[in-house]
C-alpha cells in the first residue's frame, strides 16, 4: 500500500493548528520530586518483572505451551504450588532486572522507570495461590533508581478480581474488580504503597490502577475510585497517576477540577485489531502524530505510559499464551497482512533492513508526538525474544535514539514545529522503504 506524498503532507499541516490551542497544564500545588510542568518524562517500563507476562518471558511458561492449563501468574503459581513457585519466581525477581539495568537506563538519558506490581505482592488475599517476595525487591529497586538518578512511578498493575481480564493483571478471564470487597482491598494496597514508599526520594508518581477496562466497568465507580485514591495520596509528594480507562485521552479534560498534581496516563498501541495492523508504516506514523496532538489538548499533565515500536502483533504469545498474530493471519478470524519472520522470536540484529527502518522511524515519530504533551514511558525495557518491543536491544543496535532526547537519523520528515513556524514554505523530505513512501508529520 502506498500513502500519497500529497495526502501525508496535507495531514501534517492540518495537525499544526491544534498545538497552539492546547490548554495550559495543571498548576503545581505542592512540591514534587519531578517538574512535570517544565521537563519531559522520558522513561521505560520494567515489564515482566513483578507481574509475569508470557510473551515477555516465554521460558517461564514454555512447559505448558500445549496444555491450556497455565495462562498467567495465577495459574502458574496454582499449578506449581507455593514452594516451587516461590523458588522459581524468587530467582526471576533477583535476576530479570538488577541494579545494573538502572544504571544502563540512566546512561541513555532516560529519567523515569515505571515499575508494575500486583496487589498480591503488597497485601495477599487468603486462599489465592500467588507467592510473595517481589515487594521486598521493589523496595531495593527504589534505592537502585535513586543511585542512578532515576525517578520511579509505582504502578498497581493488577487489582483484586482483575480490572481488565488481561493476563497482565495477574489473572486472565473475568473482570471482577469492584465486586465484593475488591474496591476497598485495592485502596488498602495503595495506602500501604503510600505509607511504605511515597516518601522515598526516587518515587515521583504512584499510578492508582493500570488499564481498568472502562467499557466493562461502571465508569462512575472508576471515577469515584480515582477520587478516593487521589484523596489518600494528595498529601504525599507524588504525582497521582490515573489511566484513561480506555475512554479516550480527550474525555478527561473536565474531570478532576481542583484536584492538584494529577497525571493522566494513556497507552498507545496500533496493533491490537485487524485494521490497525493493516496500516502502512506512514499511516502508523500519522496516527501517532495525531494522537500526540490529542494528548497535548487535555489541559492536564499527560503521558503515553505505554507504547511500542511494533507495527505488528507478531511477538510470540503477545495476544496470550498459545495464541497467534493478526498480522500473519494466525490469530483466529484475522486476515494476513504479511510475514512474522524475524519478529515472532529473535533479536533486533536479526530483523530485516525494512523492519529496522520502519521501527526506527515509528519510534522517532512517537517520541516527537508524545513530547508535545508531558512525555512517554516505553513498554518495555527487556524481553527474552520480542525484538520490536525490547528497548535494551533496540538501543544496542542503534534503532532507538541515545540519548533519548535526540533523534538517531537525519529526519526523513519535517519536524511538525518547522512546518508550523514556516507556513509560507513547506519542505517535506521523503524516503523509500521497500515500495512505501513514508512521510512523518511529526
Amino acid at each position: 500500500m502506498v500513502r500519497s506524498f500529497r495526502t501525508a503532507a496535507t495531514a501534517a499541516l492540518s495537525l499544526c493548528a491544534t498545538l497552539s490551542n492546547a490548554a495550559p497544564m495543571t498548576p503545581v500545588k505542592r512540591d514534587l520530586k519531578f517538574d512535570y510542568n517544565g521537563e519531559k518524562v522520558r522513561g521505560v517500563n520494567l515489564g515482566g518483572w513483578f507481574v509475569l507476562e508470557p510473551w515477555i518471558t516465554p521460558s517461564i511458561f514454555e512447559e505448558w505451551a500445549d496444555s491450556n492449563t497455565v495462562k498467567d501468574e495465577y495459574t502458574l503459581t496454582q499449578t506449581l504450588g507455593k514452594t516451587e513457585a516461590l523458588s522459581r519466581l524468587s530467582d526471576h525477581w533477583n535476576s530479570w532486572i538488577t541494579e545494573d539495568d538502572f544504571q544502563q537506563i540512566a546512561s541513555h538519558g532516560l529519567n523515569h522507570v515505571r515499575i508494575p506490581i500486583g496487589y498480591w505482592s503488597v497485601i495477599p488475599i487468603d486462599g489465592e495461590p500467588y507467592v510473595q517476595g517481589a515487594y521486598d525487591v521493589l523496595g531495593k529497586s527504589l534505592d537502585w533508581a535513586a543511585g542512578a538518578g532515576l525517578k520511579v512511578m509505582i504502578d498497581l498493575h493488577g487489582a483484586p478480581g482483575s480490572q481488565n481480564g488481561f493476563d497482565n493483571s495477574g489473572r486472565l478471564g473475568a473482570i471482577d474488580w469492584t465486586q465484593g470487597n475488591t474496591y476497598q482491598q485495592t485502596i488498602k494496597v495503595l495506602n500501604k504503597i503510600r505509607d511504605d514508599h511515597a516518601s522515598h526520594s526516587a518515587v515521583a508518581a504512584i499510578e492508582l490502577i493500570n488499564e481498568p477496562q472502562g467499557w466493562d466497568l461502571n465508569m462512575d465507580t472508576v471515577r469515584q475510585f480515582y477520587m478516593d485514591g487521589w484523596g489518600n495520596l494528595k498529601n504525599s509528594d507524588v504525582a497521582v497517576t490515573f489511566h484513561d480507562a480506555f475512554q479516550g485521552v480527550t474525555n478527561w479534560g473536565d474531570w478532576g477540577s481542583g484536584m492538584s498534581n494529577l497525571l493522566l496516563d494513556t497507552h498507545h498501541y496500533e496493533i491490537f485489531d485487524d485494521d490497525a495492523v493493516a496500516q502502512s508504516p506512514s499511516d502508523h506514523i500519522a496516527t501517532a502524530c495525531s494522537f500526540g496532538n490529542d494528548m497535548a489538548s487535555t489541559g492536564k499533565w499527560t503521558i503515553a505510559g505505554e507504547f511500542t515500536g511494533a507495527i505488528t502483533d507478531c511477538a510470540k504469545w503477545l495476544n496470550g499464551l498459545g495464541i497467534g498474530a493478526r498480522y500473519d493471519g494466525s490469530f483466529s478470524g484475522s486476515t494476513s497482512h504479511g510475514s512474522c519472520d524475524g519478529k515472532y522470536t529473535g533479536t533486533v540484529a536479526g530483523l530485516s533492513d525494512a523492519d529496522k527502518s520502519n521501527i526506527q522511524h515509528f519510534i522517532n515519530a512517537q517520541l516527537d508526538a508524545f513530547e508535545k504533551a508531558t512525555g512517554w514511558i516505553w513498554w518495555t525495557w527487556k524481553t527474552e525474544s520480542a525484538p520490536e518491543w525490547d528497548m535494551q536491544d533496540l538501543l544496542a543496535e542503534g534503532i532507538f535514539p541515545s540519548p533519548v532526547s535526540t533523534r538517531n537519523s537525519k529526519s526523513l520528515y519535517p519536524k511538525l514545529f518547522l512546518l508550523c513556524s514556516r507556513r509560507d514554505v513547506v519542505r517535506v523530505e521523503t524516503m523509500v522503504v521497500g515500495l512505501e513512501v513514508v512521510v512523518d508529520p511529526c
